[in-house]
């Protein structure tokens, strides 16, 4: 998301039954820390251009960061309950797939302003239909902005990437003419639980929250961290670049722990599956 757009101006518990299979992977895929840098990078010369700022993208204008954010109204696990994304404070602590609860350091900011008849591809939402996932997740539809990543079969994949036109579509909630997204910035990158779902919270790269309308508040809160860059919870996959690369990049870097090699393929096909089952 960037304010450079022409089109749109800038203005419970977790679901652990879903994640029993996925956090295994995920073990996994945490004692490959030094490989996960890797394969960070891989998507630049493999993939074409990377999706967290992915500028070719038609669906966005130049300049445009691709951020990556919850719709306002999102409700996140904490230790006393769901809270909605817009009430967390600076220090709140929010549930972690760890298994441990974190303080948020900061919450990123961005709106966007309908000036045209629709709105274009990179900010309209894309909604996560209730039980989209499994018989409980997510616990309520979810909407992310369509660059904002699941953890879905240890992998980070992005929400536009999923879309299967049943259960995971691009959607808003209620037609409006603003779209108000925020973001949640932790110490590390990780996966929070968003109306039950596991979701990344921001990953901060170089001065990419420069992308977020408040971020003078982050560089004022944290200056010493404004060019600092975070590791992947996990390996970030998408087909950026086509999709007949995926395979080649999966098979080049996690052979010996991921065997699949489509995930985001074999997750469409899943969810939509049970799409046309439920709707049977």
């Amino acid at each position: 998301m960037s304010p450079n757009t022409e089109q749109h101006r800038p203005l419970n518990r977790a679901r652990r039954h879903f994640l029993g299979v996925v956090f295994s992977t995920g073990v996994k895929v945490a004692a490959m820390s030094a490989l996960v840098s890797t394969i960070f990078s891989l998507p630049a010369r493999s993939m074409g251009t990377k999706w967290w700022n992915d500028n070719n993208d038609p669906g966005h204008s130049p300049g445009d960061s691709g951020q990556n954010c919850f719709l306002a109204g999102t409700l996140i696990m904490t230790p006393a309950g769901s809270v909605r994304i817009e009430d967390l404070q600076i220090g709140d602590l929010v549930e972690t797939m760890r298994g441990q609860a974190m303080p948020v350091k900061w919450i990123g900011r961005q709106a966007y302003k309908k000036n045209g008849p629709s709105w274009s591809d990179s900010v309209m939402p894309i909604r996560i239909s209730r039980q989209a996932l499994d018989q409980k997740t997510p616990h309520a539809d979810l909407y992310l902005s369509p660059n904002h990543a699941l953890f879905i079969d240890g992998f980070l994949i992005r929400a536009k990437d999923l879309v299967n036109g049943l259960s995971i579509v691009p959607s808003l909630p209620a037609e409006r003419e603003i779209i108000d997204y925020l973001h949640i910035v932790l110490d590390t990158h990780e996966v929070i639980f968003a109306e039950g779902a596991p979701a990344e919270t921001f990953l901060l790269r170089s001065s990419n929250h420069e992308n977020f309308t408040n971020f003078v508040e982050f560089s004022r809160l944290y200056p010493a961290e404004c060019r600092s860059a975070m590791v992947p919870f996990a390996p970030i996959v998408g087909y950026e670049g086509g999709r007949e690369h995926l395979g080649a990049l999966l098979r080049l870097a996690i052979p010996r722990f991921i065997h699949k090699e489509d995930p985001i393929r074999d997750a469409c096909n899943r969810f939509a599956a049970r799409a046309r089952r439920t709707n049977a």
